[in-house]
């Protein structure tokens, strides 16, 4: 069967944070559809407009655009409690919402207790911990493919209070049994029980918008000609099969993830679009072959406003890495590449970027599968500075000569020409090639 109508994909291709929820804002007048197809709340999309600051961690970024259906697919895990507290923030009517926004049946919640689990795996590792943003996300998908996970269209059922109780009860022995009293472990300031009531709080929320069959959904909202975008969340180099193991997230987050994530066929994927930061940042632990930890890095972090959207976490800054860059579009495919945050490179004399590494007495020009991290040094180009305000320029061609020279080293590179430049947070802060 061919299909005519296919959906397009954005994703980010660094440890995520590169501005993917602005694109998507900027892009959504383009299209009648935008789904969430995998993460959960663990997720931070920030959106600047009309002087005013909105960070979305589970709903689509389309969702302020009144003209767009916005979609939570299968494979996204759902916090009721934090949904419902985003739903507050969002300052948009339920009247609204109900009209605009659908959640899978099929996605997997994120219960209180796997929070607490969340907590007391991190602890449990040590000098191991991965990084985790504590919000459940890591244990919520361990029960779905252990098949023990509960979905959304459960907690309609007469047994769900009955499941409910027996994943918490086998929640709470499991953290026992890594040494850890997990009624003593608290959750947003909260006692585990004032927790768990706003969570069902949450869930009456979420009841409250309709529920549908994603796959199908979207499948025939391509059929019938409307124009999708698939919104992936984290980025490339944190997906679970290709990123620097053990410290990624639990899902897909390559385009593959809007295949599995959303119900869509392979052959209904059209353009992806790949997102990159002009640097590159970390949050949590794990490889990171381009850190700073110098002045430089702290220019960056303030510069940047380098903070966990989710946490408040300041985040690890470092210089663009052109050979994990070229690695994450070949994995997804991408046809279209968007550079957010070159602002934050003005104002510095000079910058640099890794064209490749160097390992033991080796060059490479990729990541080796358990690389020693001590081994691995990047090979670093030293570009030119610019200095000038980037926001009043119209079109990608009037940029600074320094900034286009950046930009050609990046698409000889990895192959692509780059079709959007993000210039400061604001969506009209944006750029298209001409």
């Amino acid at each position: 069967m061919r299909f005519e109508n296919k959906a397009d994909v954005l994703l980010g291709l660094q440890w995520g944070d590169e501005g993917k929820g602005k694109i998507v804002d900027v892009l959504t007048p383009r299209y009648q559809l935008v789904a969430r197809f995998q993460g959960g709340p663990n997720a931070g999309h920030t959106l600047e407009f009309e002087n005013k600051k909105f960070i979305l961690h589970t709903i689509p970024s389309g969702i302020f655009h009144d003209g767009c259906q916005n979609v939570i697919g299968n494979g996204v895990v759902l916090d009721p409690f934090i949904f419902k507290q985003e739903v507050e923030s969002l300052g948009i009517g339920m009247p609204q919402l109900k009209k605009n926004l659908f959640i899978s049946g099929k996605a997997h919640l994120i219960l209180p207790s796997h929070r607490l689990l969340d907590a007391a795996y991190e602890c449990s590792r040590g000098k191991q911990k991965i990084g985790s943003t504590l919000k459940g996300i890591g244990p919520a998908y361990t029960d779905k493919i252990a098949r023990c996970g509960m979905r959304l269209a459960e907690t309609l059922s007469p047994a769900f209070r009955e499941k409910y109780q027996e994943r918490k009860n086998a929640h709470m022995k499991l953290a026992r049994n890594l040494g850890y009293n997990i009624e003593e472990l608290r959750l947003e300031e909260m006692d585990f029980e004032a927790y768990e009531a706003a969570w069902f709080k949450g869930l009456e929320t979420i009841w409250s918008l309709t529920q549908i069959e994603s796959e199908i959904f979207v499948n025939q909202a391509l059929d019938d000609g409307l124009k999708m975008l698939a919104e992936g969340a984290q980025g490339t180099q944190l997906d679970i099969d290709f990123g620097s193991y053990p410290f990624v997230t639990s899902s897909s987050t390559i385009a593959a993830g809007a295949c599995t994530g959303l119900g869509l066929a392979p052959s209904r994927i059209g353009e992806v679009y790949g997102i990159l930061k002009a640097y590159c940042t970390r949050v949590g632990s794990g490889p990171f072959p381009t850190e700073l930890f110098d002045e430089e890095g702290d220019r960056l972090r303030n510069s940047g406003n380098e903070f966990g959207s989710t946490t408040g976490r300041p985040r690890r800054c470092g210089w663009l890495d052109l050979p994990a860059l070229k690695y994450a579009v070949m994995l997804n495919g991408v046809t279209k590449l968007i550079m957010t945050k070159v602002d934050v490179l003005n104002g510095m004399k000079n910058f640099k970027v890794c064209t490749a590494y160097e390992y033991g007495d080796q060059r490479v020009d990729y990541l080796p599968s358990d690389y020693d991290p001590d081994k691995l040094k990047p090979i670093l180009q030293t570009m030119e500075g610019w200095d000038c305000d980037l926001k009043d320029f119209k079109t990608i061609q009037e940029l600074p000569a320094p900034l286009q020279e950046y930009l050609n080293l990046i698409e000889a590179h990895v192959g692509l020409p780059m079709e959007i430049v993000s210039t400061g947070p604001d969506r009209t802060h944006t750029l298209f090639n001409q």
